[in-house]
């Protein structure tokens, strides 16, 4: 019989591996697990209770939050909280960064940052939706500060997403590969089903919302272009964390370029390119804003954006080649 691993077992057994760890980061990675199956469990039963919908008020980028966002949100928040590993949050649903201020929490090393619900508005459809995190070590001492929060994406610990789909599956790297994690609803626990996830070498899926195309540059048009020429398929659900984890396992090019209307692109860099650009990364694939790589943007404020193209190194090398022509033309 084939042996069930859990996530805790898991995160447990990859710590023994560690003679110099201490086991914070062990214990909020469990946090976050316990959070996800929370969300997962309301999400579930969305379109049964008054919790579908939108909640009346924008969030800090500007746009219309969902009710279940809201929901998600105050559950990572009050996990995390509890949880006594980290001195600070910070949430794309919230304008400023949240501290931890309990006597077990000020002096914790790490700071969390997430996207509660990814694609929520996908909700009232039955699509999926998911949550993003990225974890860092802080750099201050005393009260935390806006510093510790908008780090360079290259200092990340530690990353991950939960897709809500058909199943809940919560992947994450600690930059040792990625683990992917089914939630088994029977026993309620995560248990490992996708071990070093690599992403395949070779990929003919585009994902991108090809109703902007005549907001896009004229060479993100033209790499578009190329990729229909080149009889690639389309695939957009317009979920991230749902975008990126197809790319993940089946392998392509997921990428939310600048637009006439978003000329700084649409992503929140620290919320959601920074995590999801070191999940690939650590999978063999490749992240860019184009020209240069995501995890070495630097990082000016929360709810800073940016266009991203990730996926197949060869696929996020050649949109970067159609980039670089355009602009060699131009100037």
């Amino acid at each position: 019989m084939h042996k069930i691993i859990t996530l805790d077992e898991f995160i447990i057994q990859a710590q023994r591996k560690n003679p110099y760890s201490t086991g914070e980061l062990s214990s909020l990675l469990r946090d976050i697990g316990l959070a996800a199956k929370i969300i997962s469990r309301e999400v579930n039963k969305a379109g049964l209770v008054d919790i579908v919908g939108q909640a009346g008020q924008e969030n800090a980028s500007g746009e219309v939050v969902q009710k279940l966002d809201v929901l998600a949100d105050n559950l990572m928040i009050s996990c995390l909280q509890n949880s006594g590993e980290c001195c600070g949050i910070a949430s794309e649903e919230n304008d400023h960064f949240v501290p931890i201020n309990s006597t077990h929490s000020k002096n914790a090393k790490y700071v969390v940052l997430f996207d509660p619900l990814d694609g929520s508005s996908n909700i009232d459809v039955n699509v999926s939706i998911g949550t993003i995190f990225a974890i860092y070590r802080r750099t201050s001492t005393g009260p935390v500060q806006l510093k510790d929060f908008i780090q360079s994406g290259v200092n990340q610990v530690a990353a991950g997403y939960v897709v809500y789909g058909s199943s809940t599956m919560l992947v994450y790297s600690t930059g040792d590969g990625v683990h992917g994690f089914t939630l088994d609803p029977s026993i309620g626990e995560f248990c490992l089903s996708h071990e070093n996830i690599r992403i395949p070498e070779k990929g003919k899926i585009y994902s991108v919302n090809q109703g902007n195309y005549p907001a896009f540059d004229e060479d993100i048009k033209a790499y578009v272009n190329y990729c229909m020429e080149q009889s690639h398929s389309l695939r957009y659900i317009g979920s991230m964390v749902s975008d990126v984890h197809r790319t993940l396992i089946k392998g392509g090019i997921f990428f939310y370029p600048a637009t006439t209307k978003a000329p700084e692109g649409k992503l929140r860099l620290i919320y959601e390119c920074n995590p999801m650009s070191f999940l690939i990364e650590q999978a063999g694939g490749k992240s860019s804003n184009g020209t240069e790589r995501i995890m070495e943007l630097k990082a000016e404020k929360l709810h800073q954006r940016t266009p991203i193209f990730l996926g197949n190194k060869e696929m996020v090398e050649t949109v970067e080649a159609f980039i670089r022509e355009h602009r060699t033309v131009e100037g």
